[in-house]
């Protein structure tokens, strides 16, 4: 498989992903738990069918001390013994905030239960953190990006 577009030789491509990659950075340095931020990226790369990104967070998430069970269970997570109630909140918000077109939106209750396990700031980045991995994930199922090759920190 090839990808339609080569983003990594494109300039345009350069500048779009220069500016996405400082907004994802904000989120990176939020109070956040990386664990937690690797399992929202990952839930909502599955949900989007994004390869690419799954290739990427999984790998990540191993290099980072992530388990494999863990790792396994993102996409049954409900039925998941291995969450914490905080990422549990967090895939949820993850999930809806992904499938908004088929959910209008996310429900008061998701956001009620994020609330109860962080901060305004931490939820301002949840939120922020979505939109980005949801950019990424469109950009990458659009063009085709194909999967497998990801090194851990690649990209910087």
């Amino acid at each position: 498989m090839e990808a339609r577009l080569n983003v990594f030789g494109s300039p345009l491509a350069a500048t779009f992903l220069k500016h996405i990659n400082s907004a994802g950075k904000a989120v990176t340095d939020s109070a956040v738990p990386a664990a937690t931020q690797e399992l929202v990226k990952i839930r909502a790369s599955q949900i989007n069918g994004c390869g690419f990104c799954l290739d990427m967070h999984t790998k990540e998430a191993v290099e980072a001390g992530e388990t494999a069970t863990r790792l396994h269970l993102v996409a049954a997570w409900r039925e998941a013994t291995v969450f914490t109630d905080a990422e549990r909140a967090a895939l949820e918000l993850a999930e809806q905030g992904t499938r908004i077109a088929d959910t209008a939106g996310v429900t008061d209750e998701a956001w009620a239960d994020a609330a109860e396990h962080y901060d305004d700031d931490q939820l301002l980045a949840l939120v922020a953190l979505i939109a980005v991995i949801n950019a990424y994930n469109r950009l990458n199922v659009i063009i085709r990006q194909p999967a497998g090759n990801y090194r851990p920190g690649q990209f910087g």
